[in-house]
């Protein structure tokens, strides 16, 4: 049986799309398609544009040039979640608290605090104050933002960093059910992200050849 798509068709396109900050281009003019149940992989050196290009993406940066839409879109629809190298977490508040307030922020669109929290392993955690958090436990509540509040278009930056080898395996597990619902991610890695179905999955090398 066929699973059911949660999310319309879409396309992200670009155009001869060139990324940089303070007027510096770092990266060489880009023309890419990422389509709704595909993964894009940014892979590179250090220094070779890799957020940049995610920020630009997200529309957080403007482009030096070049062309940049989302195909078939609700122009009223917010259709991406950015998720950062950093966790944006707030210390002080709770598990629980910090996913409660990006849910609001972002709008409560998809499974509850406590089905979120139990689906990245934080789900005993939840009344612990989030500075007690490791390294590898504020990234899986990073995480748990994707999933509070549905969005199509999935942007990730170095989403296994601090990660243990379950912790990969989490990210794998998230993004093969969100490309199957029909959604679509570009993620900014080091490491080596596999998916069960290879078809889904594209890489670009950014800063070779330059």
């Amino acid at each position: 049986m066929t699973q059911r798509h949660l999310f319309p068709p879409l396309t992200l396109c670009a155009e001869a799309l060139q990324c940089g900050r303070g007027g510096m281009a770092l990266t060489a003019p880009l023309s890419l398609t990422v389509e709704s149940g595909q993964c894009l992989l940014l892979r590179g050196p250090n220094g070779t544009g890799k957020t940049t290009l995610l920020l630009t993406l997200a529309g957080i940066v403007p482009p030096l040039e070049g062309k940049l839409a989302i195909k078939g879109r609700d122009e009223d629809a917010r259709v991406l979640h950015y998720c950062g190298h950093r966790n944006a977490i707030k210390p002080r508040l709770t598990v629980a608290e910090n996913l409660d307030f990006w849910a609001e922020v972002n709008g409560p669109s998809g499974t509850s605090v406590d089905e979120a929290l139990g689906e990245v392993g934080l789900g005993h955690l939840a009344e612990l104050d989030a500075g007690y958090l490791s390294a590898g436990q504020g990234r899986r509540l990073a995480l748990a933002r994707l999933l509070v509040s549905q969005r199509p278009l999935w942007l990730l930056d170095e989403p296994t960093a601090a990660l243990d080898v379950e912790g990969h395996a989490l990210v794998t597990r998230l993004l093969d059910r969100h490309l199957s619902l029909g959604g679509m991610a570009i993620a900014a890695t080091h490491d080596a992200i596999t998916l069960p179905d290879s078809d889904r999955v594209r890489t670009l090398f950014l800063g070779v050849g330059r």
